[in-house]
Formats: C-alpha cells, sequence, structure tokens
C-alpha cells in the first residue's frame, strides 16, 4: 500500500517492483549503477519511490539498445 507523505505519494521497493515488473535484484543492482539519481527512505530506512522513479524505471526497462554485429 502506498505511503503519502506531505501529499505526496510513495511506493515501497515491492509495490515498485511489482508496478515496473521487474525483480527486487534488478532494482538494486540499477540503484547501485546510479539509474536513479536521487533517494527517499522512511524513519526505518527503507527506500521509497515516487510516481517519477517509477516512470524512470519503466523507461529503462523499456529501453532498446542497437548493437551492430558483423554476419
Amino acid at each position: 500500500m502506498p505511503v503519502e507523505i506531505n501529499n505526496q505519494t510513495y511506493y515501497r521497493t515491492s509495490e515498485t517492483c511489482m508496478k515496473t515488473g521487474i525483480s527486487r535484484a534488478t532494482l538494486f543492482r540499477w540503484l547501485k549503477a546510479g539509474l536513479l539519481t536521487k533517494s527517499y527512505r522512511d524513519r526505518r530506512g527503507w527506500r521509497l519511490f515516487t510516481e517519477d522513479d517509477l516512470k524512470e524505471i519503466e523507461a529503462e526497462v523499456n529501453r532498446v539498445e542497437t548493437q551492430y554485429t558483423s554476419l
């Protein structure tokens, strides 16, 4: 269930993974790689994600890389 703090909706890690269709391991790997530039945490130190963060993650999920290979 999302958390609302100061009229801003935040999603916990498990909710973020479910909404974006990625695993927890992938999310943490992308965080470590710097995919998301800002980070929010609750009083327990758990990560929180905004709608904008979810959009950034979804954009990465849907990103397509082009690679050229010789035949």
